[in-house]
């Protein structure tokens, strides 16, 4: 067995050892648990948006006791200031009474960080938040501070509450990898967490990975090959979302105002590598890209005045996004 083979193994048996630890303390969330996964890996952000009390602290929380990586949560407010984000300059006073500037860091500089309720935050917040997540460092004073590596940040939205929040402009929007959603649990799945939280189980997390595994992992899923129907199929899938794309389905015609960037093509095919490694495959498939769209491109579709007024879903247009695309995929058109 050569060493590379060795190595897909590895991350395959590193993979579902990270999985399995998430879900020795969250119920559920089946849709939620393996992209935050491979976002993590990827090296990409998540935005989960959810009602409260479904455990988006404590993914995130577990997540990074089992990777071993610092963890910190940032609860948005609206009096939330960027320096109270990325830190500030402190004056010290040293011998013979010079005095002089120390950096303290903020919340941000941490492995794992949640930004919890961002949309609540006032849009220059936001974007010292993001553009963190994007240059993957700080300046302040014109002096730059990098973070720490990996580096991944999980931000929240509550989609009911909307009173005196801001929501995320389309560009800030972009930078999240993916955009996902926290369903309600089953009966039988809310009959488990009461048994966890109102009995004697305590389930323990164990580090079964450390941020140079993850790192590693990282290299090695850059160089799983992409087939040319793969990579065909995420950028049609991004080029139809376009109203005005001559691949647009009559839907995204009807009901879109804009659609998705490059970025999206980027994040489905990087994330399918990842994928493909999880499941023992040495090579991304079609399969991989059909089961990211969504997380990728949900939050990248922005439907105009028709489809808010006839609820239309960017679910529901990904779903018919997808079916077209596969069969133009697999054509080679």
């Amino acid at each position: 067995m050569s060493d590379v083979e060795l190595a897909a193994k590895e991350f395959m048996h590193s993979f579902e050892c990270l999985h399995q630890e998430i879900q020795k303390v969250i119920v559920g969330q089946t849709d939620v648990i393996e992209p935050v996964v491979v976002a993590l890996i990827t090296g990409g952000h998540i935005l989960l948006e959810g009602v409260p009390g479904l455990g988006k602290t404590l993914l995130v929380r577990t997540l990074a006791e089992a990777v071993g990586l610092k963890f910190t949560r940032i609860q948005f407010t609206p009096d939330l200031m960027p320096a109270d984000i990325t830190g500030t300059n402190l004056i010290e006073e040293a011998e013979h009474g010079r005095r002089t500037f120390r950096f303290q860091p903020g919340p941000i500089f941490a492995g794992l960080v949640l930004a919890d309720e961002i949309n609540r935050a006032t849009p220059k917040t936001q974007s010292a938040m993001l553009e963190a997540m994007q240059e993957k460092s700080v300046s302040i004073s014109g002096q730059s501070h990098l973070l720490p590596s990996p580096f991944f940040v999980m931000a929240t939205q509550n989609p009911i509450e909307q009173e005196g929040t801001y929501p995320l402009p389309e560009a800030q929007l972009d930078r999240f990898m993916f955009k996902l959603i926290a369903r309600r649990p089953t009966y039988k799945e809310m009959d488990i967490i009461l048994q966890r939280t109102t009995g004697t189980e305590n389930p323990q997390v164990a580090t079964v990975l450390t941020g140079e595994n993850i790192l590693r992992m990282r290299e090695l899923a850059k160089l799983v090959p992409a087939s040319p129907e793969v990579r065909s199929l995420a950028i049609r899938l991004t080029m139809a979302s376009h109203p005005d794309d001559e691949y647009a389905p009559a839907l995204v015609k009807q009901y879109v105002r804009c659609g998705a960037s490059p970025r999206a093509s980027q994040a489905m095919v990087a994330a399918a590598k990842v994928r493909a490694l999880s499941r023992g495959r040495y090579n991304a498939a079609m399969e991989d890209i059909q089961s990211l769209a969504h997380a990728a491109l949900r939050h990248r579709i922005l439907l105009n005045y028709d489809g808010f007024a006839e609820n239309i879903t960017t679910d529901k247009l990904i779903d018919g996004l997808i079916e077209e695309s596969m069969v133009a995929a697999r054509r080679g058109v």
